[in-house]
C-alpha cells in the first residue's frame, strides 16, 4: 500500500493517542491474578532468555497453554526489564499501538475507506474493553497473537492480488506465530473466507484468476454463489485454506489436551451443555451491550449462584437471531454487515464458553480480536447511513469524535484501576455479585503485604461462598501459621489435603506448621511429600532446607538451597539462606557471593546484609 500524507497523519495521530492513554502503564505494578505464574515466580521466565528456557517454551503446557512464542516474549522482557512490570506492561502498550496501526493498514489496504478505516483503528485503540488485554502483563498473549494474526490477513490480501507459493508461505508462517502466541486464532482460516466474499470479492470471481479487485465493496458485487461454476469457485477457496485449516486444528488439539491437563476444562457434570449454551447467548448480548456501554467492567465475572434468568436466555437468543436475519437480508447491497457480524460471532466461538475454561462466564479480553469485526460492521453501515441521508460530514466528524473521547475518558479511568491488585481487586468486588475468585486474590493480596487480618476477612468471606475449594482452605491455613496459629492452620492443611491429596502446598505448609512444633520427623516426611510433588517448586525446596537446617542436618540442607537458587535465581530468601548455612559450614568466601546477590535484587534485605557482615569478618583482612 502506497501511503499518502493523510494516512501517514491518521497513522501518527492513532499511534500518539493510543500510547499517550496508555502510558500510565509504566507506573503499574504486576498483580496476583496469573502474574505470578507467568512471570514473577515462574523461574523459567523470570531468568530471561537461556537455552534451557527456550526449550522450555516449545514443550511446555504450563499454565494450561502450549503458546511458546508468549513465553519468549516474557523471558525477553524478564532479560531486558527484570521484575519491574512496567516495562512488561510498557511492551503490551507498544503491541497494542502497533496493532491499532495494522487494523488501519489492513482496512486501506482490502476497502480504500480512509475515514471508516481510522475511526474502526481508533476504536479498537480506545475501548475500555480492551485495557485487560494491554494493562495485564499475563495478557501478553492476546496482544502478540493478534499482532501476527492481522499480519496474516495482509499476507492473505497480498496472496489475493496476486496468488504465489511464497505469498502463501507467508500467510502460513504469520497464522502459525500467531498460533504459537495464542490459539485464539484458530478461527482465523473462517475469517479470511470471510474477506473472501468481503471486501476481496472472490466468491463471485473466476477460479484461476490472477488478480483480485479489491474495490469490489465500492460497486457492491457481491452475492450468495448461485450457479455451479460460482459453487466451485468457493470449493475452491476453501480448499486453498487447506494448509491452513490444519494449523489451526493443530492448535485446538494441543490446546484442548493442555488445558485438560492443566485441569481448566470444566466437565459436563458441572456444567451440563443446556447451562453453557445459555451462557453462551447471554454472554454474546452482554459483549454487545459492552461495546456501546462499557459499564462495570471486571477482571472476573462469576456465575449467578441462581443461573441465568430465563428472561435473559430468551432475550439474547432473539436479538443474535434478529440481527443475523437483518445482516443476511442487507448482505447483497451492505456485505460487510455480515462479514462484521460473523467476524465477531465466530472469533468468539472458542472462548464463549462452549467448551468451558476456568470459572468466569465471559472476560474483556475475549473481545480484543472479535471487537474488530462488529466496529468494521457498525462504522460501515454508519457511513453508509450518513451518505444516504446525506448527513454533512462536519457533523459526522463531531460525532465520531465525541464517541471516541467518551471512550478514551473511560480507558482511562479503567487503566488506572489496573494500577495494583488492591485496586483492581476493590472495584471489581463492586461491580459484580458475590465473587469468590476475586475475594480469594484480594485476600493474597493482603497476606503478600503481611496486612493478614485484612486478608483473614476476605478469606472468610470466599469460604462463605465456597467453602469445599481446597486452595481457599489452604491459604485460609497459611493465614493462620503466619499468626501464629499452628493447631488452625493444621487442621486446614490436612482439610486441603483430603480434598486434594497431591497439593504440594498444601503438604509444605502442613510440614511447616509442625515443624514450629518440634514434630521434626512428621515435618520432613510432608514437606519431602511436597518436593515429590513439586521438584521444580523454588519455594518448596527453600522450606525444606529450612527445616534441615533447623535440624542440624547442615549438608543436606545446603543441597536444597543450592537447588532453590538454581531453580529461582531472582529468591533473595533463598540466597540468604544458602549463603547463611555455606557460613554455618565454614565457607565464609563462599556465603559472600550468595548474600551479595541477594542484596542486589532487595537491596533492603536487613538478613543479607548481616550476613555479608559476618562472613566478611570471618574472612578478616584477606578478603
Amino acid at each position: 500500500t502506497t501511503f499518502e500524507r493523510p494516512d501517514l497523519l491518521i497513522l501518527l495521530g492513532l499511534a500518539v493517542v493510543t500510547f499517550g492513554i496508555y502510558a500510565q502503564v509504566i507506573g503499574h505494578r504486576f498483580t496476583n491474578f496469573d502474574e505470578f505464574g507467568y512471570i514473577t515466580e515462574n523461574s523459567m521466565v523470570n531468568r530471561g532468555v537461556t537455552l534451557g528456557g527456550l526449550a522450555w517454551a516449545f514443550t511446555t503446557l504450563h499454565a494450561g497453554n502450549w503458546h511458546p512464542l508468549t513465553w519468549i516474549a516474557h523471558m525477553i522482557d524478564s532479560q531486558l526489564f527484570g521484575m519491574k512490570a512496567g516495562g512488561h506492561l510498557l511492551v503490551n502498550a507498544l503491541i497494542h499501538v502497533a496493532n491499532t496501526l495494522l487494523v488501519f493498514w489492513f482496512l486501506l489496504r482490502t476497502t480504500h475507506a480512509r475515514w471508516s478505516g481510522a475511526l474502526v483503528a481508533a476504536l479498537f485503540a480506545l475501548h475500555p474493553l480492551h485495557v485487560e488485554s494491554v494493562a495485564w502483563a499475563a495478557e501478553r498473549k492476546d496482544t502478540l497473537s493478534t499482532f501476527f494474526g492481522l499480519l496474516s490477513l495482509i499476507a492473505y490480501v497480498r496472496y489475493a492480488e496476486a496468488p504465489s507459493s511464497g505469498r502463501y508461505v507467508w500467510t502460513a508462517v504469520t497464522l502459525a506465530l500467531g498460533l504459537m502466541s495464542k490459539p485464539m486464532l484458530v478461527t482465523w482460516p473462517f475469517v479470511m473466507l470471510l474477506l473472501d466474499y468481503w471486501p476481496l470479492g472472490r466468491f463471485v470471481s473466476v477460479v484461476g484468476t490472477s488478480r483480485c479487485d479489491v474495490s469490489r465493496h465500492l460497486s457492491g458485487q457481491h452475492g450468495v454463489p448461485t450457479s455451479s461454476r460460482e459453487w466451485s469457485v468457493v470449493r475452491g477457496l476453501v480448499v486453498e485454506k487447506l494448509p491452513l485449516f490444519a494449523l489451526a486444528a493443530a492448535s485446538a488439539i494441543m490446546t484442548l489436551i493442555a488445558q485438560s491437563r492443566g485441569g481448566a476444562v470444566r466437565t459436563l457434570a458441572l456444567e451440563p451443555i443446556a447451562l453453557r449454551l445459555s451462557n453462551a447467548l447471554v454472554s454474546y448480548a452482554k459483549y454487545l451491550l459492552l461495546t456501546f456501554w462499557p459499564h462495570d467492567l471486571a477482571v472476573f465475572y462469576p456465575f449467578p449462584d441462581a443461573g441465568m434468568p430465563a428472561w435473559q436466555i430468551i432475550g439474547a437468543a432473539f436479538l443474535l437471531i434478529g440481527i443475523t436475519a437483518l445482516c443476511l437480508f442487507q448482505r447483497k447491497i451492505r456485505p460487510y454487515l455480515i462479514v462484521g457480524w460473523l467476524w465477531f460471532l465466530g472469533t468468539l466461538v472458542p472462548v464463549i464458553g462452549l467448551v468451558h475454561v476456568g470459572g468466569q462466564t465471559m472476560a474483556d479480553r475475549y473481545f480484543y480480536i472479535p471487537s474488530i469485526g462488529l466496529f468494521i460492521a457498525v462504522v460501515f453501515g454508519l457511513a453508509d447511513i450518513a451518505k444516504s441521508w446525506r448527513v454533512a460530514a462536519s457533523l459526522s466528524a463531531t460525532i465520531a469524535g465525541v464517541v471516541l473521547l467518551v471512550f478514551a475518558t473511560l480507558t482511562n479511568a479503567q487503566i488506572h484501576r489496573w494500577h495494583d491488585s488492591f485496586t483492581l481487586y476493590e472495584h471489581t468486588l463492586a461491580v459484580t455479585p458475590p465473587n469468590f475468585r476475586i475475594e480469594y486474590n484480594l485476600g493474597l493480596a493482603f497476606a503478600e503485604s503481611d496486612r493478614y487480618d485484612e486478608a483473614a476477612a476476605h478469606f472468610e468471606k470466599a469460604l462463605q461462598i465456597r467453602p469445599d475449594d481446597y486452595m481457599l482452605l489452604l491459604y485460609v491455613g497459611v493465614n493462620r501459621f503466619y499468626h501464629g496459629r499452628l493447631p488452625e492452620a493444621i487442621e486446614y492443611a490436612q482439610a486441603a489435603i483430603r480434598l486434594q491429596a497431591d497439593s504440594p502446598g498444601a503438604h509444605d505448609l502442613l510440614g511447616k506448621a509442625l515443624a514450629k512444633q518440634n514434630r521434626n520427623e512428621a515435618a520432613l516426611d510432608e514437606m519431602r511429600r511436597a518436593v515429590e510433588l513439586a521438584p521444580k517448586d523454588a519455594d518448596i525446596r527453600n522450606d525444606l532446607g529450612l527445616a534441615l537446617a533447623q535440624l542440624g542436618r547442615i549438608t543436606e540442607a545446603t543441597d536444597e538451597f543450592h537447588e532453590a537458587v538454581r531453580l529461582n535465581p531472582n529468591s533473595a530468601a533463598a540466597h540468604v539462606n544458602l549463603g547463611l548455612v555455606l557460613l554455618a559450614a565454614g565457607k565464609p568466601q563462599e556465603s559472600i557471593s550468595e548474600f551479595e546477590a541477594a542484596l542486589r535484587l532487595q537491596p533492603e534485605f536487613q538478613a543479607a546484609a548481616d550476613g555479608l557482615r559476618q562472613a566478611q569478618a570471618q574472612l578478616g583482612p584477606q578478603r
